[in-house]
């Protein structure tokens, strides 16, 4: 089987790494901190913003997969170095570049998302995910590299640590009772990426060349965050909550001094409006499907009710 090459070993590499090693792959994982090597998966200490070192250590690899996770509130300074390094990376390699993305580079939507859909984004964030992806198909379509992206919604799942979700965060509301309050209006339909699922789409975009030269979603669910929050709690066997949208001027006021609500603010779209991710290419081209929602719950439910 073909060495693959992640880099980052959060929630995403991670996953991805353990789904690559059962497929029989040879997998490293590269990251600022390293790690300790196994039979199935090696480790190797390497700055991501370092081209060089990423190059030497992705030589002779089928695929490098792009699996960093800057800080939320370091976006615009963070991710430009690393992208750029990923590139030359892959470039000077040959390995086909796979770079984990998301929807912030849409912008404001009008409906569901496709990954057709115009990268409309006006916050920072969203301008910064953006320009990594024009950037990188201005490459492939030189010839220089060659690219794919999969783009998922809201992480959800057990790999997922309980302050990185939307839906987990409510868990000492939930188990005290209280009523949980969300970011945004709670009703509004919104996609619900399964870890699992976003390691599956990776790994397929990574090796089959259908995927090549244009960006994929994620197959995924579509629930309110009430519906989703509700559903956790009955699969944790806790009565239904009541479920609330937290005030916008109070996520202002409370931002001037806690960062991370500041960013959060700045993309306030997300939250206000449905915002909905279409897989359907993925599915018709990969034969992809989301995991049932009901064994999403489950499986989230399992890992919290023993380690939260």
């Amino acid at each position: 089987m073909a060495l693959h090459v992640i880099v980052g070993k959060g929630q995403v590499g991670t996953t991805t790494a353990e789904r690559l090693a059962d497929d029989g792959h040879q997998v490293r994982v590269l990251s600022r901190s390293g790690g300790r090597s196994t039979e199935r998966i090696e480790h190797r200490q390497v700055d991501a913003t370092d081209a060089e070192a990423l190059t030497a250590a992705a030589r002779g690899a089928a695929a490098l997969y792009n699996a960093v996770n800057p800080a939320y509130t370091r976006w615009a300074t963070d991710w430009p170095p690393v992208a750029a390094a990923m590139l030359a990376a892959a470039e000077r390699t040959g390995a086909v570049l796979v770079t984990m993305g998301n929807l912030y580079g849409y912008g404001r939507p009008a409906g569901p998302m496709t990954p057709d859909s115009p990268l409309a984004a006006t916050d920072t964030k969203g301008q910064v995910r953006a320009r990594m992806w024009v950037e990188m198909h201005a490459a492939h379509q030189a010839g220089r590299v060659r690219v794919t992206e999969a783009r998922a919604a809201d992480f959800v799942g057990p790999q997922v640590p309980g302050d990185h979700s939307h839906l987990t965060r409510q868990l000492p509301a939930l188990r005290a009772g209280r009523r949980a309050w969300v970011v945004g209006d709670p009703d509004v339909p919104r996609g619900w990426s399964y870890l699992p699922d976003v390691a599956a789409t990776l790994v397929i975009l990574a090796t089959d060349d259908r995927a090549l030269g244009r960006a994929w979603h994620v197959p995924s669910t579509i629930r309110s965050q009430r519906e989703a929050v509700t559903d956790l709690a009955t699969a944790l066997g806790l009565d239904a909550p009541k479920v609330s949208g937290m005030p916008w001027p109070v996520l202002r006021a409370v931002g001037v001094a806690v960062p991370f609500l500041r960013e959060v603010v700045a993309v306030r779209h997300q939250f206000d409006r449905p915002y909905v991710i279409d897989a359907s290419a993925t599915t018709a081209t990969f034969g992809l499907e989301p995991t049932h929602w009901d064994g999403v719950v489950r499986a989230t439910a399992g890992r919290v009710g023993v380690v939260e």
